[in-house]
Formats: C-alpha cells, sequence, structure tokens
C-alpha cells in the first residue's frame, strides 16, 4: 500500500465499477453514474467545493500510464468535472458545475492523493470490505442488490459456494490436477458467472455443482483451464472483467477444448413406478408472469457493449408489466431482438448476412449459424425457421405489425409465447 500525489488527468472514472457494471469507457461510466444517482452526485459536488477537499483518498490501481479508479469513482468524477464542466453529460450539468467551480477559494488542485494498489486481489478485498452507508449521497452510496450481484459476478467473491474448492473436488477426483498449485481466488473469479460456467459445461445453483455436459469433456475442459492458471498462462490481468474473461473462454472454444450440445449426457432411465399415494393438497399455484422475460437467471455475460441491449433486457423483465404496457414492451421485445441479432453478426463476422437483409432473414442465418456450431439443436432450429412464415406464431411479421400497423393490438399471452420461443436464440445472440 503506498499513498501517492497523482495528476488528476491520469485518474480513469472505471468502465467497470460495480454500482452499474461493465460499460464502453470513462465517458460512458461518468453518465451512468448521473443517471443512477444525479441528486447524490450533485450533492458530493457542493459538499466538495464547500470543504475543498474530499475527505478519503480514492483507491486506485495502474493500468499502463493511467490509474483506473477502483473505489471513489463519484468523488474523482466531481473533480474532474469541476476541472471541465464541458465533460458532464448534459447541459444543465454542465451550466451546474460551471457555476459551481466558481465557488473554489483559491487554486484548484490538480493533483489528489490516492491509495495506489497494484494487487487487484486485495482492491477487491478492500472493495468488499466498505460500503456501509450513503449519508445522503456525501458519503458512500450502499450497494444495492444488483450492485452486489455486479461484484459477486465480475470476483466470485461471496457466493455462498466455493467455486474453486468445487472445481478442484471435482478434478482430484477424477485424478486431473495440475502439478502446480491452482491460483483459487483467480480460478473463483474466471467462473464467477453462471453465464461462463454453463459454457464449460457445468451450473452452480442453488448451492449444487451440476454437469450440463457429459462429466469427462467437462473435467477435460476444467483440467486445462487449471493447468493454464496454474502455469500462469493466465493471470489475473487477463480475466479481470467480463469481456476479459469471455476472450478466454471463446479462445478454448476455438481449440475444441470445451464441451457442445453433442456432449450432452444421456437421459436417465425411467424410475420404476411405484404404487399410487394419497393425494396431498394441492401447493399454491405461482404467482402469474407480469413481465414478458420471467424473473429468472438466463446466464447472459453482461459486458460493456451490451450496455443498452441490458437496459432493455431489465426494463422487459422489472419494469413494465406486460397487461399494463403492451405496445410498450412489444416495441421494445422487437428491438432487442434486433440488437441481439446484429450483436451476433458483428462478434462473428458472419459473411452470410447481406446489408439489405430483413430482420426474418438475418435470424435465420444467424439460427443456423448457432446450429453449425453446436450451440442450438436441429428442432430449435426448425422453430426458428418458422419465423419467415407469416402464419406461425413465431412470425417476424408479427413483431413488424406491433410496430409498424396502427391496425395491429399486441396481445401479452402471444407476445409471451413469441418470448419463450425466441428466448434461447436472443441469450445466445447476447452471450456471442
Amino acid at each position: 500500500m503506498a499513498y501517492k500525489k497523482l495528476p488528476l488527468n491520469s485518474l480513469v472514472v472505471n468502465p467497470a465499477n460495480d454500482r452499474h457494471g461493465e460499460l464502453e469507457n470513462e465517458t460512458a461510466a461518468i453518465a451512468q453514474l448521473f443517471a443512477l444517482r444525479e441528486a447524490h452526485m450533485r450533492s458530493l459536488a457542493r459538499d466538495i467545493v464547500t470543504k475543498e477537499e474530499i475527505f478519503e483518498p480514492p483507491l486506485v490501481f495502474p493500468e499502463g500510464e493511467k490509474f483506473v479508479v477502483a473505489d471513489g469513482n463519484r468523488r474523482t468524477t466531481c473533480l474532474k468535472l469541476l476541472a471541465s464542466p464541458r465533460r458532464a453529460p448534459t447541459v444543465e450539468l454542465q451550466e451546474f458545475f460551471h457555476e459551481l467551480r466558481k465557488e473554489w477559494k483559491g487554486a484548484f488542485p490538480e493533483t489528489i492523493e490516492c491509495r495506489v494498489e497494484n494487487d487487484r486481489d486485495r482492491v477487491d478485498d478492500i472493495l468488499f470490505r466498505r460500503h456501509t452507508g450513503s449519508q445522503n449521497g456525501v458519503g458512500q452510496s450502499t450497494w444495492d442488490d444488483r450492485m452486489k450481484n455486479n461484484f459477486v459476478i465480475r470476483t466470485g467473491k461471496g457466493t455462498g459456494v466455493n467455486i474453486a474448492d468445487e472445481v478442484e473436488k471435482q478434478l482430484k477426483d477424477a485424478g486431473l490436477l495440475p502439478a502446480k498449485k491452482i491460483p483459487r481466488s483467480n480460478m473463483s473469479r474466471l467462473l464467477s458467472a453462471e453465464a461462463i460456467r454453463n459454457r464449460i459445461g457445468f451450473s452452480v445453483r442453488k448451492g449444487k455443482f451440476e454437469y450440463l455436459r457429459t462429466q469427462d469433456k467437462v473435467q477435460q475442459a476444467l483440467s486445462r483451464i487449471a493447468k493454464d492458471l496454474a502455469n500462469r498462462e493466465i493471470t489475473l490481468n487477463d480475466i479481470w472483467d467480463t469481456t476479459n474473461k469471455l476472450a478466454y473462454i471463446d479462445k478454448l472454444d476455438e481449440e475444441g477444448i470445451l464441451p457442445t450440445v453433442a456432449d450432452a449426457p444421456a437421459p436417465l432411465s425411467p424410475p420404476k413406478p411405484t404404487p399410487p399415494k394419497p393425494r396431498p393438497t394441492p401447493a399454491p399455484r405461482p404467482p402469474s408472469r407480469t413481465t414478458l422475460i420471467p424473473q429468472v437467471e438466463y446466464g447472459v455475460a453482461w459486458t460493456g457493449r451490451l450496455q443498452r441491449h441490458r437496459a432493455i433486457w431489465e426494463e422487459l423483465q422489472f419494469k413494465l408489466d406486460l397487461s399494463n404496457h403492451p405496445n410498450a414492451v412489444s416495441v421494445l421485445f422487437r428491438v432487442l431482438l434486433e440488437l441481439a441479432i446484429d450483436h451476433h453478426i458483428t462478434q462473428t463476422k458472419l459473411t452470410t448476412v447481406h446489408p439489405n437483409d430483413k430482420l426474418a432473414n438475418k435470424l435465420l442465418k444467424v439460427a443456423e449459424n448457432l446450429h453449425q456450431a453446436g450451440k442450438i439443436d436441429q428442432k430449435y432450429l426448425g422453430v426458428c425457421k418458422k419465423a419467415q412464415n407469416f402464419d406461425s406464431l413465431v412470425s417476424m411479421d408479427t413483431l413488424n405489425r406491433y410496430v409498424h400497423s396502427p391496425q395491429f393490438a399486441p396481445s401479452p399471452d402471444h407476445l409471451k409465447a413469441l418470448w419463450d420461443s425466441l428466448a434461447e436464440l436472443i441469450v445466445h445472440c447476447l452471450n456471442s
């Protein structure tokens, strides 16, 4: 640990701040801090100007010639905007910081004392022990459930299940442990997201390790990962955020290390019939589904480039009641589908798609690409092919009419059926 005076312009507001998840760059991170808590940000900026100090040095780690702010992003943002009001995300905020800067007495600081940590694991340990109260926006804002979840997904800390322990146990039982010691924190970090675990072929839900693909194929993949970590072929810097984790997983996929759909485990033999038992009292019915996207975990690895996709997804999963807002839901559903398909086309550099292709054609070509890659089976490919049929339940014509036709009224039940049919395709596209 060291405290150093660093130039303000050498600090980078963290695009992977756990308050909002991964974003594209510092500008997007600054905008998102105000989108989440503008009133708090204004209060903090006023407090900094009144006291002419920030009370607690930002926690930073080096990255090239810059220093990324791990903790203290709100304070650093306020200072950066006081130094350069034009960087504020709206005209109103630019005016606010311009007027506030006039109240600063004396010379404006060009350097800030920061706590510099080179060990990123230590950075996460520090973050894990902070954030105990917001103090009306002047102190550090308490993390809500989503923010805590972002931290858990990124780092693997506080999951309730020690993933490294589980993986080591599986490899030890199979005689596949590497000779060198596995960096356990790096293993937990890499395998912290369910979407990544699923691509490797296993799941950790409700505190239970479960194979989704044949055990030997999954163990071979985990053995390769363990060797890469143990031999320092992959280090903490290589798996710091979701984007880098996915790049490594994609590399394993290209090398044929990961299991595919063809490696699905054989179905269990049906149990022997048992004598009928007295009928129990029926359980109460679960609450009816009120949103287009059911409120379950789909295993999407939300990278910074999926910022808008995630915002639309969360509106459809948590905010928009399907019965009260069917028109808004239908339009956003259509937008999410096209953004997801275009994301897959861009990420995979799919050459069979032409610029003038309609959405139905793009969907079919993407589905065929996913089928060739072993991501979807022949049966689901057939479901996607029906999207070109006007009279089909899963029809792009229907979605287009929801957006463009003044006479076509969206049906909540039909929208649910459309989502249930296309959800698998959308998730695969987002995880491309």
